[in-house]
Parts: structure tokens; sequence; C-alpha cells
């Protein structure tokens, strides 16, 4: 994170010709399990990850924001906050900022202007949350400048709106939430509906390990779309709220109801919930043969009942496995079609799994991997 610190400052230095007197961070996240389960008002188990958003900030005495995106060659970025904030068609990455400046005015916080400069190495593309770590800093930033009154939930839902209402990607609030709310070598259950969050601890003889398969995620919004529409369909048919309302035994009782898709999609949802609550136990239990299970188990209703891996992200499960048997787990992370998984892996085993993908993975799919080496991490705050 030094690094980002360094190019924080150096940038606002040169840009501003002034010192800040903030520096904030928030991290990116990956998901161990639970997944498709946020817009159901179901259970999720992320941790953050050391790799961050950056923001060195100073406050203004007007009503001007002045951004400057270090990773995008310095371009600014400027607004007034006493005008309608507006949707930024050159710069997308400006609407992430302004979104978040712009629901905050919205909710009765009291703003003034800010410089701000701001670098991440969370990488892009990967759904690891780089979105939702810029939001929630930002939100943590404004919260640092001038002291609101604000809690950590309340930064993560304002960031998540921002996303939904101003940027229009449709997400749900788990990876706000982990980016806001995250400890250090801990994971966090979320409870979806509720917003309750339970730290659960890692096991200390399991590395986080993220190899992005690199494969182009096509199809993944309507796709995503069409699984939304079908979960609700079957909550609906089930005569419930949302599938996390339903028990496994009551959905075999009722399946008859819906038609054969819509209920493979009803059934992961089900029984990834119940993985997920049992998952959070085993890790709190440092059982890693059983977590391992789970995540396996997981992959398994995301491949046949849900149908959002693809061969190559079935293939990177199994490479991964053939090296960690039932010392640890590993499955397809994020909302699918690509992307990347995610491997729970004891710390000698680490080197050996990234030469196993590396001999293996390329030869077979002609891509070329990406791995990162995690450790779960602190949520947003001054550094």
């Amino acid at each position: 994170m030094q690094e980002l610190i360094n190019n924080v400052k150096n940038a606002f230095e040169a840009v501003f010709c002034y010192l800040p007197t903030h520096i904030v961070q928030a991290p990116g996240r990956v998901n161990l399990i639970g997944e498709h389960t946020d817009y159901n008002d179901g259970f999720v188990l992320p941790c953050a990850i050391n790799y961050q958003t950056v923001v060195a900030a100073a406050k203004r005495d007007d009503s001007i924001v002045r951004v400057i995106a270090c990773d995008y060659d310095n371009d600014i970025d400027q607004f007034d906050i006493t005008q309608p904030i507006e949707f930024e068609q050159e710069k997308m990455w400006a609407n992430y900022i302004r979104g978040v400046i712009h629901f905050l005015i919205q909710r009765g916080y009291k703003l003034n202007g800010a410089d701000i400069s701001v670098s991440g190495n969370v990488p892009q593309g990967a759904g690891l949350s780089s979105s939702a770590s810029l939001e929630v800093v930002i939100g943590q930033t404004f919260k640092a400048l001038y002291n609101l009154e604000i809690s950590q939930a309340e930064i993560a839902l304002n960031g998540q709106q921002a996303e939904n209402q101003f940027v229009g990607c449709n997400c749900g609030i788990m990876d706000q939430m982990i980016s806001a709310e995250g400890r250090a070598k801990h994971a966090m259950l979320l409870d979806c509906r509720t917003l309750d969050t339970q730290a659960v601890p890692m096991p200390e003889d399991a590395a986080v390990m993220i190899i992005n398969s690199n494969k182009q995620r096509g199809l993944v919004d309507s796709e995503y779309n069409t699984r939304r529409q079908q979960c609700e369909q079957a909550a609906h048919s089930l005569g419930v709220k949302a599938l996390r309302d339903i028990t496994i035994e009551q959905f075999e009782q009722q399946q008859a109801k819906l038609e054969l898709v819509v209920a493979k999609r009803a059934r992961h949802i089900i029984t990834e919930n119940a993985r997920t609550l049992a998952a959070s136990v085993a890790l709190k239990d440092g059982d890693l043969q059983r977590i391992g299970e789970l995540m396996a188990d997981s992959h398994v209703s995301m491949r046949d009942d849900f149908q959002i891996t693809v061969p190559e992200i079935d293939y990177l499960v199994e490479i991964v496995k053939e090296v960690i048997g039932d010392r640890g787990g590993v499955r397809m992370t994020g909302g699918g079609f690509g992307g990347c998984v995610v491997a729970l892996v004891p710390p000698e085993l680490v080197e050996v799994v990234k030469q196993n993908v590396s001999d293996k993975y390329y030869e077979k799919t002609g891509l070329k991997e990406t791995i990162y080496v995690c450790q779960a991490s602190d949520g947003a705050g001054l550094v």
C-alpha cells in the first residue's frame, strides 16, 4: 500500500501545490462462498483483501470538488456540489465519485468541497470489487473530512446506491459492506436482508489465493438479469418473500410447481445459503477439510444448477484441487461466465499450486492466468 500512498500524495502536491490532510483506504474483496445469494436476501462469506483504493484529500472552503485519477494519467474531474451533479459521459471513472457525493448530499449530510487524488491496485474487471472499493473510500473520505455521523453500513449502502442508480450497474450490498466493515485475519458472515455481520476468524494455516482465468466475461449482464428474474419467479411461485425463506426440505416437497430450469436456479440458492452458514462454522473451527467439501459442492451447484461457470474456470478448479486434495478448498467466485476462482490453500502448497496452474492451464486453454496471494485485511479507514 505504501506505493499507492506515495502516488496519491505526490499527485496531490504536484497538482494542488499543498499537502493533503487525510490519507484514506478501502479494500477490494473476494467472496469465499455464497454466490448469487445476496439479491435473494441470503448469506455471503467474503473477506477484504490487501489490494486497496487509496485517497489523499483535504477539504476546501468552497463547494468545488477536484479529483485527480492517478491511474488515468492524472486525469482531472471538477464539479460544484451546489449544482446538480450530472453523469460524466467522457470520464467513466468519475461517475463512481460523483454518485457517492450526490447521494451523501441527498441523504442530508452537510458537505463542502474537497481536493482529492485517488489511486488503486484492486485488479479491474476481475470481480474483486474495484468499483465498490472506490465508492467506499470516497464515502469514508468525506466522513473523515467533515466528521460526518455516518455508520460504516450507511457508507456501504450509499456506495451501492451510487453504483445502482447513478452509474447504472446492478449489484447487491456485499461488495460495499465488506469493503467498509472488513477485519484483518477474519472473513465476514453477512446477512444480506438485515445487514447483520459476524466476524469469522480465518484459519492461520490457509492462504487465500485468487486465480483470474482471464477468460473474457461475455453475457454476464444479461445472464445475471435472467438469473435474478428466475429466482424472483421461484420465490413468487413458492409463496415466499425471497428464496432464503425456504428450507431444502420444503423446496423438495414443492419443486414440482416450478419449471425445470427455474427449479435448478432455486435449488442452487437454497443449498448455497445452507453451505454458507456451514462454512462460517467450519472456518471458525479451522476445519479445512469441511470447508473444502462445501466449496466443492458450491462449485458443482454453480456449474450444474445455476449454470454460470465456463470450461476454463472448471479446469482451473480441477488443477488446484489436484494439488490441495482435502487440505483446502477451491471454487469459482463472482458473477460467473469467466472471472476468478478462489482457493484456501496451505501456505506450503502455494508455490506448488502456482506451478501446476502454470504448467497446465495455458496448454489446454490458450489463456494465461493471473494469480494473487492475499491476506484477509481491514476494511475502510484512515491510514
